[in-house]
């Protein structure tokens, strides 16, 4: 389903069903305390990366409630990445395919089901930019409901049902606020979890690959690219994804691959096979036998770890593989623009966020549900030259 469908869906739909509901509520409200935490329900359905920046929340829930069970609800496509940090077991990861609206609908009402059966008395939607999140909590049966609330803040309306709503807050790395969503599931403050935010560093797990499996997929690389065998590997990621703003200009990435083929290094083009023709013109621009396509080359996150463990450098616009190559040893270089590092930055000290900072910037946020009203003239990304990554990944490069 498009992106787009879904945001109308979430925002004229979606926000007749929070009004109902909050309605309810208010009609029927019950005491929001629970004798014995048992079963907590994580709700983070759309984005990887923020799964990847949950984890210390995962670990913070493990301590605080050691004797319950956790079990999150996502939507298919990012099922591996809870495996493969383990944050819940198997068996307790309900996910929704968003592949249509008929898929939708039918998954959502099977994960409901499953949710009352299993009797959920805490759930924590962790969503800032939809509804549909926080409707699934409330129709969860979760006795204790914890999420974003707009309290005296325009936008993030999401119905007012919420019994532990937090306030959302710009200034803290989203990784700090969802441990403040775990500290509101027994707080009685107004607002919720008036804490001291640690000054504490938090940290990703490295994902531990077997010697042997990261040899194999360097032969099986090598085997179908001979012409990068024997040099350092440059892995550059300019697919956008869902929200193309986000990718630097593709005329730039041409020019740093040209500049580093020029140094004697080899460059990989990842991404999903939907990139294939962003991966094309950088091959046509570059002609060079050490410039390989690998879009759609792997077919798991778990590929791509593999590759990045025998890699030298990750250049990626903001998204998914700069939160992936947290968990192994390459370094990154994650260019930023209309998202800020301040709020979504990897926590990997090995990683090397470039963000210009402009007056608009960022203008992808939790208050227009990540639509942004540039005109596609991304200057925030454009005025990031070549040069200066250039420097940034030889610094790297000669150093490592």
């Amino acid at each position: 389903m498009k992106i787009e469908t879904q945001r109308f869906i979430d925002r004229y739909v979606g926000s007749a069903i929070c009004s109902v509901l909050s309605v309810y509520h208010r009609l029927f409200k019950k005491n929001a305390n629970v004798a014995e935490t048992k079963n907590i329900l994580v709700i983070l359905l759309s984005e990887m990366g923020a799964l990847v920046l949950a984890h210390p929340m995962f670990q913070q829930l493990r301590k605080k409630y050691p004797g319950a069970e956790l079990y999150v609800m996502l939507f298919e496509k990012n099922r591996e990445v809870v495996e493969l940090l383990e944050l819940v077991r198997p068996e307790n990861i309900i996910t929704i395919r968003d592949t249509s609206l008929s898929t939708l609908t039918r998954d959502t009402l099977s994960g409901l089901g499953r949710l009352r059966r299993i009797k959920i008395d805490t759930a924590i939607d962790c969503e800032l930019f939809s509804r549909i999140s926080a409707i699934l909590s409330f129709l969860s049966g979760a006795t204790i409901r914890v999420g974003f609330h707009s309290h005296t803040q325009e936008g993030l309306y999401r119905g007012n049902f919420m019994n532990r709503p937090v306030l959302y807050n710009p200034y803290h790395h989203i990784s700090r606020q969802f441990l403040t969503l775990v500290e509101a599931t027994d707080s009685n403050t107004a607002p919720r979890a008036k804490h001291q935010v640690s000054r504490e560093r938090l940290e990703i797990p490295a994902i531990k690959f077997d010697p042997g499996e990261i040899e194999d997929s360097r032969n099986k690389l090598f085997a179908k690219e001979p012409g990068i065998e024997g040099k350092q590997i440059v892995l550059i990621y300019p697919g956008g994804g869902l929200l193309p703003i986000r990718a630097w200009p593709l005329d730039y990435y041409c020019t740093l691959t040209r500049e580093l083929l020029d140094r004697g290094y080899a460059v990989c083009i990842i991404g999903l096979a939907q990139d294939k023709a962003v991966a094309q013109t950088i091959l046509d621009q570059t002609r060079d036998k050490s410039c390989v396509d690998l879009t759609g080359y792997t077919r798991t996150i778990r590929e791509l770890m593999l590759i990045f463990h025998f890699s030298a450098l990750l250049i990626t616009n903001d998204g998914g593989p700069g939160h992936f190559a947290a968990m192994t040893p390459v370094p990154s270089i994650i260019l930023f623009g209309p998202e800020t590092p301040h709020l979504y930055g990897t926590l990997s000290e090995n990683a090397q966020n470039l963000f210009i900072g402009l007056s608009c910037a960022p203008c992808v946020t939790a208050y227009n549900h990540r639509e942004s009203p540039c005109d596609g003239d991304n200057l925030c990304l454009k005025q990031i030259e070549p040069d200066q990554v250039l420097t940034m990944a030889l610094d790297i490069l000669e150093s490592g």
